[in-house]
């Protein structure tokens, strides 16, 4: 039996900081020319990335890479303290494409540092952002990642806490952690909005919704993409099988057997184009493609200023 039809799930792809840090790069690429270096990747996205890099962006994972008196942009996902010195100690002419609601974490954790709280990050170790909100203040920042750290992690004083939350995290299992935390240290006070991103929350909610009507997910997104796993988690923590897919070719035939409605969803760093090849490819295969809308979003973010500064000059220089 074949897919009948593909239910194409929205919102879905690009969230607002996302779409800011590429054009972040891409217009660092037009007003200074290439090669522009980026710390890290600038989303995790295996196509944008590939996409950006035949522009002339380079992307490293140390600023001592990066040639003196270069143009370096830092990703979406946000840098420590640390690596902003590194950089200037370069010279190196820096653009901060880092989200604003990953920024607003780390206002967070500077203003509950001097408030003296103690901090509890729920995020992945080793995750990028995590490296950057864990690096502004470590003498005073735990992570953990599971119920089951948050029962065993070690505070000075159990009575001055706060929790703060990546921004690409599960809801369900975030909850659970945030649920450990408040058993075991009943005054941990939470942070003043959620954490966890609009557009994350938004892509887990659609995807539930759209479970009632399909039998197998599709979600567009890299491997490395900590809010595309997530997707695939919350369908199968519903019982659904879902894969995670970075185009068509990626497609395999067993997943499909037995299976009537495919939902098809794309991480917050997926581009649109690809969603819509994997859309095709089942079209051409006799799919019908229907499209199935739960939120509307409107969000956008200005561009990072040194950007805004620096295309006037640009500008007046090629008249």
């Amino acid at each position: 039996m074949a897919i009948e039809k593909v239910v194409l799930i929205s919102p879905r792809g690009f969230c607002a900081g996302v779409d800011r840090a590429i054009s972040t790069v891409e217009e660092a690429l037009r007003v200074f020319g290439a090669p522009v270096y980026v710390k890290h990747e600038i989303v995790h996205n295996k196509v944008v990335c590939d996409e950006l890099r035949k522009k002339g962006a380079i992307f490293v994972e140390e600023v001592a890479e990066i040639p003196e008196g270069s143009v370096c942009i830092f990703s979406a996902h946000g840098i420590a303290p640390d690596v902003r010195e590194q950089a200037k100690a370069r010279k190196l002419s820096t653009i901060d494409a880092t989200c604003p609601l990953v920024t607003k974490i780390h206002i967070e954790v500077n203003r509950f540092a001097r408030a003296g709280k103690e901090i509890i990050y729920i995020g992945h170790k080793g995750h990028p952002e995590a490296i950057g909100v864990m690096g502004i203040r470590p003498d005073i920042t735990s992570i953990v990642e599971t119920p089951e750290e948050a029962e065993t992690v070690t505070v000075k004083d159990p009575k001055n806490l706060v929790y703060l939350t990546q921004t690409t995290l599960s809801i369900d299992e975030c909850r659970s952690v945030i649920a450990a935390l408040k058993k075991r240290f009943p005054g941990i006070q939470a942070p003043p909005s959620g954490d966890i991103c609009y557009a994350t929350t938004n892509r887990q909610a659609a995807v539930k919704q759209a479970l009632k009507v399909c039998d197998v997910m599709l979600v567009i997104g890299s491997k490395n993409s900590s809010n595309s796993n997530r997707l695939v988690d919350t369908a199968r923590a519903a019982g659904t099988d879902a894969y995670l897919i970075d185009g068509p070719g990626e497609i395999r035939q067993e997943w499909l057997e037995g299976k009537r409605v495919l939902g098809l969803s794309a991480g917050a760093s997926a581009p649109e184009h690809v969603v819509q090849e994997v859309a095709e490819y089942f079209r051409r295969q006799g799919a019908a493609v229907e499209n199935l809308d739960f939120i509307k979003e409107n969000m956008r973010f200005t561009m990072p200023y040194e950007i805004s500064k620096a295309v006037p000059v640009a500008h007046g220089k090629r008249q």
